[in-house]
């Protein structure tokens, strides 16, 4: 009997699976029937339990299906992968991309850097003028932050790059000149006509003619960057070598920080990019002057409030001690004195005395009345700090910069 009962079930929830979308009432009546032709006791109740069961195993499994098959959205695939716009103007990464970028540092924390390109803009739209004897413009694109790494299997070739030395910093950078601003820079110089498409030669290297004029186009360039850095800090910026790979142009380790700037060049229809890339480590000495708000700034100072201060402390009263003598006695002799004892010091009224502010000597003079009160006759200036106010602010400005 049991062996129905188990055959049976097994014929019922094969039916029930062909007969998903019916009426599970109808189902368990005709179950109920079934199961009182076997002579089952209490068939109506069992058929009822059956349907009951398989219905919500069904539920479970659409739930685990509809789970298992559900597709994502592009708004939750942005917020899983940190794509998402709002929070990209708004400077507040997250997800996968802020994993990629956590070791940049944005340029927006160095103000000061925009005001020196926009200066380095302006510099060089003039020296490039009188260079190629054109109408040159000269725009800045874009300030960002690479690694340097990326930015090298980024450039597009052919181009030249131009490693740089910072003298006074000790470092170096990268000045990178694209094909098509080299073509145009060579056609304008050898008398290329205007309104011409410079023609671009491919598969050949860069002659030493061509070599030489981006040479000296970037040596331009390098010369406004010190002048844009003038008023900052004192730079003298050097070509080192040309390359044309840039597996040869290695100035950083590949996951450094740099500051890449964008320059176009156009010369009426024609022109390209200059792209110059600054490690952080290279910038790193003048970092605090980069983080100035406007030029000539100085942190932590206020001239009124120092004056101030300086008028305040000139009428702050002061105890000032004259000491005839000082002498060292014995503990047990401290010990022993009596009322009416007399102290013998190896001092004249005619010796000086000294003149101090609680343990700072100050000077020296004699002692003596004026009128009913007893003076001291200064005979000496005060002794003057060692340390002055400008020294004092060069030795805390080198500390910050250890720091």
């Amino acid at each position: 009997m049991e062996n129905e009962d188990e055959d049976l079930s097994a014929d019922w929830g094969a039916a029930l699976a062909e007969q998903k979308g019916g009426d599970m009432d109808d189902l368990a009546a005709e179950w109920g029937a079934a199961l009182e032709e076997q002579g089952v006791e209490n068939a109506d109740a069992v058929a009822a339990q059956w349907a009951a069961m398989i219905d919500d195993n069904d539920g479970e499994l659409d739930q685990t299906s509809r789970g298992a098959d559900r597709v994502l959205n592009q708004e939750e695939i942005d917020n899983l992968l940190g794509f998402n716009l709002d929070d990209h103007f708004a400077s507040d990464q997250s997800g996968i991309r802020a994993l990629v970028n956590s070791a940049l540092v944005s340029y927006e924390r160095l103000p000061m850097l925009e005001i020196v390109f926009d200066r380095l803009v302006r510099e060089t739209t003039t020296s490039l003028r009188n260079f190629t004897s054109d109408n040159v413009e000269v725009s800045l694109d874009s300030i960002s932050s690479v690694r340097f790494g990326d930015y090298l299997n980024s450039i597009p070739l052919p181009a030249i790059l131009s490693v740089f030395k910072a003298e006074q910093w000790d470092n170096y950078g990268l000045v990178t000149v694209d094909s098509s601003l080299i073509y145009s820079i060579i056609d304008v110089l050898l008398g290329g006509g205007r309104g011409t498409t410079a023609i671009r030669v491919e598969g050949r290297p860069y002659t030493t003619i061509e070599m030489n004029l981006v040479r000296r186009m970037i040596e331009i360039l390098l010369a406004d960057a010190a002048k844009a850095f003038a008023p900052l800090t004192q730079i003298d910026f050097t070509l080192e070598r040309l390359e044309t790979n840039p597996r040869f142009a290695p100035i950083s380790r590949p996951a450094n920080a740099c500051i890449l700037v964008q320059f176009r060049v156009d010369m009426e229809d024609r022109g390209g990019k200059i792209e110059m890339l600054l490690p952080y480590a290279t910038i790193e000495p003048i970092r605090h002057l980069l983080l100035q708000m406007i030029m000539g700034e100085k942190f932590g100072r206020d001239t009124i409030w120092e004056g101030h201060l300086a008028t305040e402390i000139f009428h702050a009263g002061i105890a000032v001690d004259a000491v005839m003598c000082e002498e060292d006695l014995p503990l047990s002799m401290v010990l022993d004195l009596e009322v009416g004892q007399t102290l013998v010091f190896n001092v004249s009224p005619q010796d000086p005395i000294a003149v101090k502010c609680g343990s700072v000597h100050l000077t020296t003079g004699h002692i003596g009345r004026l009128g009913e009160k007893v003076s001291v006759k200064v005979n000496r200036p005060l002794r003057r700090p060692r340390m002055t106010l400008a020294a004092f602010e060069r030795a805390v400005q080198k500390e910050l910069e250890q720091t």
